[in-house]
């Protein structure tokens, strides 16, 4: 039977009919109402509750819904069923702070040394000039323009799409039979490998600005740098959530999302909504002489990203990474054109996604690991991405291992009641005062506060743990002498800013529920090195750096990061961070085709360990679950700061 659900969401209604067992949370998507599932319609998270004012229903799950709850109507929309006419009502969704372009944001970015166009790039631009044909010469257009490449440029076999062929006749005629190519070679010595991307009619000059994009699809943030080929220079760098995070705030999540009907389909249309908006933005910021950019004049992107996002990206399934043995559908994706994958650039512009290693070790540690240079390094280094996905790499020129475990999206600011990412308005330091408990916090951009970001978040958890105002286990101590500390609707919490201080006008709060996923993250972290380095027989201390990745590693306070237990305790100087490492070893790739054979290079190189069939994981990281662990010689250090306060 079909049956009619009457939505109504931000003063506006919206009437769908579908038959009896459709979930709620695909009904209002038929209706055009979004409702954020960031479990992954798991039922898990509770973030999807509605609340039924009319009509029948059957709820599957009431996990995070009280029987309060319950008898007000409230259901879980990825887990309740239709079963009859109903109105629903969709309270205000939780709403993703959009991440602005700030200083903090844009990387300072020097072109190698060694790149020189056009021999380091593998697109590029080459001038033909044709004879017209005549009733003495009746060559084909392809065939008289394949002559123009072998005689002029010494390109034996030139390679062309069919809707491109379509256009090469009209654009030899408008050009007079004066064009500039736009070619793709893997290497410029290899005359054997040449595809034409693009065709103008007219003489563009070699050496004017040729555009590419380095992507990096993280699972929270899309990153993307706007680059002149020809010169190397980084133009334009923009960020945006990415926008399958309302469908699962970690791969798992996704991966379940994915597997559900239409689901895979969905996720592939948000990231590159995201990645398309991205382009327009960027390309909006450069401002040329000789007029604007367009994403359509982009003809070559390199995309970085986990195992996970890149099959999402591709539209491949990715069911099997999550289930054993762990296997992957493609670890090296072959080479595509935008128009395979639905990038709104240039359709024949060359799409290369970098190889990875295995389902939880992708592309972007591949290109973090040419961006921070660990492949080349003489001395055993330590390289960690702090991210949702903490992957960790151990070694150096002559040996590498590597690991991956889910630290989930607590230091990007999600999963946190108040948090939020690194951009205006967010807490990003805080200091607590030990006698009165009272803390003084800084903002980005200053300002009232609107939340705290992943550093504040790091800074806030040692402070109260040193301060006393939390326990070595994260419990909040509610006899503490102050009226910040106190019994919330999560448990303990403690109050950073008071509703007078904030945008909102509500308190800033770090509650007991943060405390925990903020734990869970930097256990896991700590359990994945540690357990990496016991596999291989290397102590902690011998490692001679520790190079931490990850869009905001670049703002971590070293000194609090040890005191909560996230890095291993060592000399500070021994500590890099190197910010975004998987779109600057996207952008690298970009550039020159030695780098980008440099990546498939480490991806082979890569030993990989898998820590869910390792026992000892699980016992490092329930050790790791405490402040800053439950063996406190590991943290000398704060051993001395703990006994002193």
């Amino acid at each position: 039977m079909n049956h009619t659900l009457t939505f109504t969401h931000d003063d506006k209604q919206a009437s769908v009919t579908v038959p009896t067992n459709t979930l709620l949370a695909d009904a209002a998507r038929l209706a055009g109402i979004d409702i954020a599932q960031p479990c992954g319609g798991q039922g898990r998270c509770g973030r999807c509750a509605v609340q039924v004012t009319e009509g029948q229903v059957r709820r599957r799950s009431t996990l995070r819904l009280s029987p309060s709850d319950v008898e007000q109507g409230y259901a879980l929309a990825c887990q309740t069923v239709v079963e009859g006419d109903a109105a629903v009502y969709v309270p205000p969704q939780e709403k993703i702070e959009r991440r602005l372009t700030t200083d903090r944001v844009v990387a300072e970015v020097t072109v190698p040394d060694d790149y020189e166009y056009p021999f380091s790039q593998t697109v590029r631009r080459v001038h033909l000039t044709l004879t017209p044909p005549s009733m003495d010469d009746q060559t084909d257009d392809w065939a008289r323009l394949q002559t123009a490449f072998r005689l002029q440029h010494r390109f034996e076999a030139v390679t062309c799409s069919l809707p491109l062929l379509r256009t090469i006749g009209s654009t030899l005629r408008a050009g007079d039979w004066n064009v500039t190519a736009i070619i793709e070679t893997s290497r410029l010595s290899d005359h054997q490998t040449i595809r034409l991307i693009d065709l103008l009619p007219g003489h563009e000059d070699e050496y004017s600005p040729l555009w590419g994009a380095a992507i990096d699809i993280g699972t929270t943030t899309v990153t993307l740098w706007l680059v002149d080929l020809v010169t190397g220079q980084v133009k334009a760098q923009v960020a945006e959530y990415n926008g399958q995070i309302a469908r699962g705030e970690d791969v798992i999540s996704r991966i379940i999302y994915a597997s559900k009907n239409g689901g895979g389909d969905e996720l592939r249309q948000r990231v590159l909504e995201t990645i398309n908006e991205l382009l327009e933005r960027a390309c909006k910021r450069v401002k040329l002489p000789q007029g604007k950019v367009t994403p359509d004049q982009i003809v070559k992107a390199t995309i970085a990203g986990n195992t996970t996002m890149m099959h999402l990206f591709l539209g491949i399934p990715a069911a099997s990474i999550r289930l054993s043995p762990f296997i992957p559908a493609v670890n090296h994706p072959p080479a595509l054109t935008a128009r395979d994958v639905g990038l709104n650039i240039n359709p024949e512009a060359a799409v290369d996604c970098l190889p990875g290693v295995a389902s939880y070790v992708g592309a972007d540690i591949t290109a973090g690991v040419l961006a921070s240079g660990l492949d080349s390094a003489e001395n055993v280094t330590l390289f960690l991405d702090v991210g949702t996905n903490g992957e960790t790499v151990l070694g150096n020129r002559d040996w590498l291992v590597t690991c991956a475990c889910s630290a989930g999206p607590a230091f990007e600011g999600a999963g946190v009641v108040n948090g939020m990412r690194a951009t205006t308005g967010a807490i990003e330091e805080v200091w607590i005062n030990s006698d009165t408990l009272e803390p003084t916090y800084r903002v980005i951009g200053g300002g009232k506060p609107k939340g705290i970001c992943g550093s504040g978040l790091i800074a806030l958890l040692s402070e109260a743990f040193i301060t006393g105002v939390i326990d070595k286990g994260g419990n909040v101590k509610l006899d503490a002498p102050s009226p910040r500390v106190r019994e919330g609707a999560h448990g303990g919490e403690y109050v950073v800013a008071w509703g007078r201080e904030t945008e909102s006008g509500e308190d800033i709060v770090l509650t007991r529920v943060d405390i925990d996923n903020l734990l869970r993250a930097k256990a896991a972290i700590y359990a994945g090195f540690t357990v990496l380095a016991e596999n291989v027989g290397i102590p902690l201390e011998s490692v001679d750096k520790v190079l931490v990745g990850g869009s905001f590693g670049k703002y971590i306070n070293v000194e609090k990061a040890v005191q909560i237990g996230l890095l291993p305790d060592m000399e500070w100087s021994r500590f890099e961070f190197l910010g975004n490492t998987s779109v600057k070893g996207a952008y690298l790739a970009l550039l020159d085709w030695r780098k980008r054979e440099r990546i498939t290079e480490i991806a082979k190189r890569m030993t990989y360990i898998e820590l869910s069939a390792d026992n000892s994981f699980y016992e490092a990281f329930t050790s790791a679950l405490f402040l800053p662990h439950t063996d406190l010689s590991k943290f000398p250090s704060v051993a001395e700061v703990l006994e002193k306060s």
